[in-house]
This record gives C-alpha cells, sequence and structure tokens, in this order.
C-alpha cells in the first residue's frame, strides 16, 4: 500500500466541509461561481481592519534581517507580553508572558497542548455537535476521542459528562461560540463543568485539563459575552488564534495561554515549547507575530456578520425550518425535515445550495449553513431552501 492504513481510513472520513466544499467548484465550473450559493466553509469574508492593513505596511517597511531569523520557539518575548497585558484584561485575571506560546493558529495551539499532556490510550472529551477535526487532532497524538451529547439547545449537559469521565479521561475540550452551532455556553454551566472535573479528579487521583478552543470569541452578537474559563477552573487551557476576528485565517497565527494557577503549569509550558518545535512548528510565524504584539484587541466590524445572521435566519424562518439561532460564530445549524442529513443536503444541490451535512459534526439529521459569505448569496438562496423543505414537507 502506498500509504499509511490510518490514512487510508480517515480519507474515507475525511471532512464533509472539505467535501462540499469540492462540489461547489464542480458547480461554478458549471453554472457559473455567481449562480452557486455557497454555505461550506467557513472562511471570513469580512475585510481584515484598517489597522491590520496599517500596520502591516508599516513593519514590513521598517524589516530588518534579523527580523526574520529563528526565536524562542514559545514566540518573541514582547509579543507574548502584550497578549497576556490584553488576556488578563479580558479575563480579569494576572496572566503574564510566561503563561503564553505563539502558535500557528488554534490547530497548531491543540496539537501543542494534546501532544504534550497525552499518553496512548488517553480519553479527550468531546461535546456533540463538534468540530470534525478534534477527532484526528486527538489520534494524532495517541488519544481516543469520547464523544458525549448537548441538551436540546445545544447547552451543556453535566450529567452526561459526569458520567463520561472514568480514569483514563485527561482532558474534555470545549467550543464557545461554537462550530457549527453558534452557541455560547453559560457561565452558570461552565463553573458547573469546572466543579465536575475538580471533583472527579479528586476522586480519581489525577488532573482533568478543561481546553477552551476559542477562535470565534471576538463574534458575538446581541451583547451576549463569552465566559472566562480561567474564572471557572483552574487547570485549564486557551487555545486561540486570529484568523476570525482579524479575517486572517490564512496566515496561521494564534496562542495558548495556561492558567497561571495550574498546578503543573511550568511543566505544561516546557513541555508546549518543546512540541511547538518537534511537531515540526517550530514557532509561529515572525512577521505575524510583530503585527498581532500592536493590535491586540482590535476586532473586524461583526455588525457585518450580525447582518447576515439575520438574514439567513429570517429566510429559514419565513420557509419553516427548526433552528436554534446562533449567539456567535458565524454558522447556523438547522434541523433536516428528513432523518437523513445527506439527502437533504443533497436535495439542496439541486438548487445549487452547498451546506454541510450535521453527521460531519457528529449531529445527524442537522445541516451546517457558513453564512459568511456575500449578502446576495443568501438572499438569492431563499427560493431554493424554500423549495426543498416544500418537497420534503
Amino acid at each position: 500500500m502506498a500509504i499509511a492504513k490510518k490514512i487510508e481510513e480517515f480519507l474515507s472520513k475525511s471532512s464533509w466541509i472539505r467535501k462540499m466544499f469540492e462540489e461547489g467548484a464542480k458547480l461554478s465550473s458549471i453554472h457559473g461561481r455567481e449562480n452557486v450559493y455557497d454555505f461550506s466553509l467557513g472562511n471570513p469574508n469580512v475585510s481584515p481592519p484598517n489597522e491590520f492593513r496599517q500596520i502591516l505596511s508599516e513593519i514590513s517597511l521598517s524589516s530588518k534581517k534579523e527580523d526574520h531569523c529563528y526565536m524562542s520557539n514559545s514566540g518573541y518575548l514582547f509579543v507574548r507580553e502584550s497578549v497576556a497585558n490584553y488576556l488578563s484584561k479580558e479575563h480579569e485575571i494576572a496572566i503574564s508572558e510566561k503563561e503564553i506560546i505563539m502558535t500557528c493558529g488554534a490547530a497548531g495551539a491543540l496539537n501543542v497542548i494534546l501532544k504534550t499532556i497525552l499518553d496512548p490510550g488517553d480519553e479527550v472529551i468531546g461535546l456533540i455537535p463538534y468540530f470534525v477535526e478534534y477527532g484526528f487532532y486527538v489520534d494524532n497524538h495517541g488519544g481516543i476521542l469520547k464523544t458525549v451529547p448537548t441538551k436540546e439547545d445545544f447547552s451543556i449537559d453535566i450529567e452526561a459528562i459526569s458520567k463520561s469521565i472514568n480514569q483514563n479521561t485527561k482532558a474534555i475540550i470545549i467550543n464557545s461560540p461554537n462550530n457549527p452551532t453558534g452557541k455560547i455556553y453559560s457561565e452558570e454551566n461552565i463553573l458547573l463543568l469546572g466543579n465536575i472535573l475538580e471533583q472527579k479528579g479528586k476522586e480519581l487521583n489525577k488532573t482533568i485539563y478543561l481546553i477552551s478552543d476559542e477562535p470565534y470569541r471576538k463574534i458575538v452578537y446581541d451583547g451576549v459575552k463569552v465566559p472566562s474559563i480561567f474564572k471557572c477552573y483552574t487547570e485549564s487551557i486557551i487555545a486561540n488564534s486570529y484568523s476570525k476576528d482579524l479575517s486572517i485565517p490564512g496566515e496561521r497565527i494564534g496562542f495558548i495561554a495556561v492558567h497561571p494557577k495550574s498546578l503543573l503549569k511550568d511543566k505544561l509550558l516546557d513541555g508546549m515549547t518543546l512540541a511547538n518545535r518537534i511537531l515540526g512548528f517550530v514557532n509561529a510565524p515572525a512577521f505575524m507575530q510583530r503585527v498581532i504584539a500592536k493590535i491586540c484587541g482590535i476586532t473586524v466590524d461583526v455588525s457585518e456578520y450580525t447582518r447576515k445572521r439575520d438574514l439567513i435566519c429570517n429566510i429559514l424562518t419565513d420557509c419553516g425550518y427548526e433552528f436554534v439561532k446562533p449567539q456567535g460564530a458565524f454558522y447556523v445549524f438547522p434541523k433536516t425535515p428528513i432523518q437523513d442529513d445527506v439527502e437533504f443536503v443533497k436535495a439542496l444541490q439541486e438548487e445549487r445550495i452547498l451546506t454541510v451535512p450535521g453527521r460531519g459534526f457528529g449531529a445527524p439529521n442537522h445541516f451546517r449553513i457558513a453564512f459568511c459569505v456575500d449578502d446576495k448569496t443568501i438572499t438569492s438562496s431563499a427560493s431554493g431552501f424554500d423549495k426543498i423543505i416544500k418537497k420534503y414537507k
């Protein structure tokens, strides 16, 4: 066999998101891109803030040869100081540059964290619906992803999580605002989750980490706030990126933040710094680190996403779809009117509408719409959404 058996198996399970994206390319070649309504990929379409462009230009023009050399695997000190200062205000807890590691996006951050904490056979709990890559990331480092359903409104089911924790449990990953639902987990639920993890950790005589994947933290609506996991549980780690709040996913820049009072903080940070190197990242991109140091806290115009959310939600409501209105991120996750979500998604393709079946996120009988597209794509899709739901109702 030319490739590893595991990769062969993974190819057969590969992301529905990418499958639908490729299908969109085929339809575009036939009908023209403007006649295909592609909601498959969460690719930010709001322009980066003006400050980003300005700083990018300034740093480029003043660049010196030493600015592009190797640095500490954890990132430039002055960059980590800038990130730590901002996070200290955001989370209302004193965080120093020592607790920060710059990474190649949130995906890089998660792989660094998992490489550092997992032994073969360790279990990581993920909440359904979940970002499909979590399973691959956990497997990369010898772990097993164990999924636990959320409630009907996609809120955390504390009792279900409690029953799932055992001697093999090493961590739980939460993603809030959530991809694919747009749900923001409440502070009350995260506090309860922290209490359960602390209690179970004592019973099992081990540390159970809470990992929060937060690339959509700044993309929130209606005044809802994303709670700080650092205020809810000390054995917590944040993985974040600037892909969504600055609309620069291709630049691959993010960070890890470890709770300042984590019991094994120093070992964690030393291990993650090593993992950053030996996983092949070596360090986060030097140029983007310099940019981030100067614009911490700056975000895209979220009101544009608010308008897009309301456009698609109004269309879905008028058509009769059932869904939970997203509180953040740029996805909505309606129920399908039939059990077979793949069949329904294929039916939408007849109207040149590209969405992703819910089973790709562990939640059949749903489908994901990424509304980070131009307004015309949203409004032009209305008749197609209406026609297909009527076909099945």
